[in-house]
């Protein structure tokens, strides 16, 4: 199954459906002062901004009533599909201003791919890509006062539709809603880009073969708070899952694909089998490892290989990556029965390097060689 791998457009060949958005302005708008001291230096994912975008769906209708409104508490009904049987998807993307205070987003026809990909597997109805397209831009362009600058400082972008319907039956809802949230964010973690320490859990998994593994839903990530409390009580930052069939080869993190760099500069990192997100970062950093000339493979990775090849010196850098922390060094690997420590504490220069290059792009440093970057004001 393949979404992001799709060939990019450029940042001039995509339209949107901005225009069908109905804006309704906010009574609770907060002013220029107000908003500052908000943004000045907010935890990740808790300062959220004046408005959202939202669009509506019912077998009857299809979708309808695209607007952009008030950010407020959602009127739900205790019987909501979705409260039951959670029936819902989302996507995380973010929106960077540059240096000339342009605004732009990275990739965003990627998610939209994988948002209709997971909307299918939850037996949700499908958004297209000028929707989704059309719903980010305007609720970019009318809280565009939240996009900070400066720094690794981004808007946070937090598409999701749920099952809206009010039935306690076991069946696909009949309603359906579709929501953009924009939150303005620093660097994921507060303490800057440093190496993580991972605990590797051995008695849980995140998804198998045949489930909502490779779909961006919540169940996913339900299903990985109890591991990474795990990860807490023994001092580490994150939770990393094996497979479900053999408990020996690394999938993902609770919220990020894994990379593993070897001595020799080759990098590795799991395949898609149906079990892992399909990440837009994963895809580009796998793009930009190919043409600085590393061999890139995708393939099964066992944690007997990583724990000799720390041991040994034959793995010389583990990084995760993902939207929202983007990429971050692992400097530690443990479990029950072993804990072992990444080369040089776990910042290598591969890492370095495709972080920096990364960044450069989407914030505006660097050429966009490949079209990724999506121009949104």
């Amino acid at each position: 199954m393949s979404t992001t791998a799709q060939t990019p457009g450029t940042a001039t060949s995509r339209a949107s459906a901005v225009d069908a958005f109905e804006v309704r302005p906010s009574d609770t708008a907060r002013t220029d002062a107000e908003r500052a001291a908000l943004m000045e230096a907010p935890v990740f994912g808790t300062v959220f901004t004046d408005h959202m975008a939202r669009i509506s769906w019912s077998v009857e209708q299809g979708w309808h009533d695209r607007r952009v409104e008030k950010h407020a508490p959602l009127q739900i009904n205790p019987a909501a599909a979705v409260l039951h049987y959670g029936q819902e998807v989302f996507e995380g993307l973010k929106a960077y201003r540059h240096d000339d205070g342009s605004v732009w987003t990275f990739r965003p026809w990627a998610n939209a791919a994988r948002m209709a990909t997971s909307a299918h597997r939850l037996a949700l109805p499908e958004l297209s890509e000028a929707d989704f397209l059309g719903a980010v831009e305007a609720v970019v362009r009318t809280d565009v006062a939240w996009v900070p600058s400066g720094g690794e400082t981004s808007l946070y972008l937090r598409p999701f539709m749920y099952a809206s319907e009010t039935f306690l039956g076991v069946r696909p809802s009949r309603e359906v809603e579709f929501l953009v949230i924009a939150s303005p964010v620093g660097p994921y973690f507060a303490s800057g880009v440093k190496p993580v320490s991972i605990w590797v859990v051995q008695g849980y998994h995140r998804a198998g073969p045949g489930g909502t593994g490779f779909a961006k839903c919540g169940g996913n990530y339900a299903a990985s708070l109890l591991p990474q409390q795990e990860a807490y009580a023994h001092g580490c930052e994150q939770v990393c899952f094996l497979d479900a069939v053999t408990n020996s080869e690394l999938e993902e993190l609770g919220g990020m694909n894994v990379f593993v760099v070897g001595a020799d500069g080759s990098v590795a990192t799991p395949p898609l089998n149906g079990s892992i997100l399909e990440g837009v970062t994963r895809s580009s950093i796998l793009t930009l490892l190919g043409e600085a000339g590393h061999d890139v493979q995708e393939r099964p990775i066992t944690l007997a290989e990583v724990r000799s090849g720390l041991q040994d010196g034959s793995i010389a850098e583990v990084f995760a990556c993902g939207t929202a922390a983007v990429v971050t060094p692992i400097g530690r690997l443990a479990s029950d029965d072993f804990d072992l420590t990444v080369a040089d504490g776990g910042t290598g220069p591969v890492t370095a390097s495709v972080r920096a290059q990364l960044t450069d792009i989407q914030y505006g440093r660097a050429e966009d060689r490949h079209g990724w970057m999506h121009r949104l004001l």
